[in-house]
């Protein structure tokens, strides 16, 4: 349950241009490659970033031929990283991969049906915002998401593609009063002054962002606070695949099982069990079920029935929770094939996914954040 009076929690987000970022774009566009023409491929795709170089490394089994080296060029240089003076450069980074098969004892346990792994995961929704998401995760993604849109249009020339963004929000009780504070920090050019990069980060990302009413007088508005933003990227840090779980998630609300989406293919019960629990919880919330839900389901590797559910409406749902956890089960599948078909998942959908969140996001590609199944639970539930 949310906790009484008023508090404040924090959740941040970053840019495609981060490092982890970039490994986790280029995971997924490799699993995009393969499934394209092998539908069927498995992938476990793992991506190092570091000043001058990207190592690929994993286990991926198809049928199909992927040129790994010009797809992880063409990815960083989507992103943003085109000449040598940003810290990083798609045509003269060296590229690096150590590919092998998947384990055939893995795929005895898959290709029956079954899970690819043991594990648990958990799903997340919340009536906060119109996309059922947490509100400090859901303005952090869009003040990053307004940062890469500023730099792609060019209205300004000086920002580059790293940066994050951080959104404080004051609660009382479950609902969200106010912005507490604000940080935003993005990779820039040498030459830009650091005035006119708070004053134009502030009027171009945070004022098209949050909304006017949730700020007052005691906001904190933090841009570049060390003042200085110039190396990033991977020349700044080392990124590496499945290192931002909580900003692909739900922001630090809720619980997490551990593991991480990109570069996994569906079979893997990380990724596509993880989608399916916030299905099975963004239709519980606009089914009007609960104000907020956490289901987990958790798995045997090799075996198709989860050997758990839980369906957890913190104290706000309308029917007892043993009762909503057998309507779940009647409503959806939960074995991983059952999954796979009924959200489609073997699509090459996923190198968008990689940045700005796996959920919240609307997009039609994304099927588990359809809320269709909103008659069926109420019907379950006798409501």
């Amino acid at each position: 349950m949310a906790p009484n009076g008023r508090h404040v929690f924090t959740s941040e987000s970053v840019t495609e241009g981060h490092p982890d970022k970039i490994a986790d774009q280029i995971s997924d566009a490799i699993l995009d490659a393969v499934l394209k023409d092998d539908p069927n491929g498995r992938v476990a795709c793992e991506t190092l970033v570091t000043t001058g170089l990207a190592f690929i490394a994993g286990e991926i089994t198809t049928e199909t031929y992927v040129e790994f080296p010009r797809l992880v060029r063409d990815t960083i240089r989507d992103i943003g990283y085109t000449r040598a003076k940003y810290g990083f450069d798609y045509e003269t980074c060296a590229v690096i991969s150590s590919i092998d098969p998947q384990s055939p004892d893995i795929a005895l346990g898959v290709d029956a049906g079954g899970a690819g792994d043991q594990g648990l995961m958990f799903g997340y929704a919340t009536n906060e915002t119109p996309e059922l998401m947490p509100m400090p995760l859901m303005l952090a993604h869009k003040l990053a998401m307004r940062l890469s849109e500023v730099r792609r249009e060019g209205q300004v020339d000086w920002l580059r593609p790293d940066g994050k963004s951080q959104v404080s929000i004051e609660y009382e009780g479950s609902v969200p009063r106010r912005v507490e504070a604000l940080v935003v920090s993005c990779q820039h050019a040498d030459s830009v002054a650091i005035e006119e990069l708070r004053h134009e980060i502030r009027e171009r990302v945070i004022r098209a962002v949050i909304p006017k009413a949730m700020m007052d007088e005691h906001t904190k508005v933090f841009i570049n606070p060390t003042g200085r933003f110039v190396t990033g990227g991977p020349q700044g840090d080392c990124g590496l695949t499945g290192r931002k779980i909580i900003v692909d998630t739900y922001g630090g609300v809720g619980s997490h099982g551990g593991g991480s989406y990109s570069g996994k293919d569906p079979s893997k019960v990380d990724r596509s069990a993880s989608y399916m629990a916030r299905h099975i919880a963004k239709n519980v919330v606009a089914a009007g079920l609960a104000e907020r839900t956490e289901v987990q389901v958790a798995y045997a590797i090799g075996v198709a029935d989860p050997v758990s559910l839980m369906v957890d409406t913190l104290g706000t749902g309308i029917v007892e929770d043993a009762l909503l956890t057998a309507a779940v089960r009647d409503v959806f599948p939960l074995t991983p094939r059952g999954i796979i078909s009924y959200l489609d998942l073997l699509r090459p959908i996923y190198k968008k996914t990689a940045a700005y969140g796996h959920f919240g996001r609307n997009d039609p590609d994304f099927t588990w954040e359809r809320t269709d199944r909103v008659a069926d639970l109420r019907a379950a539930c006798r409501v």
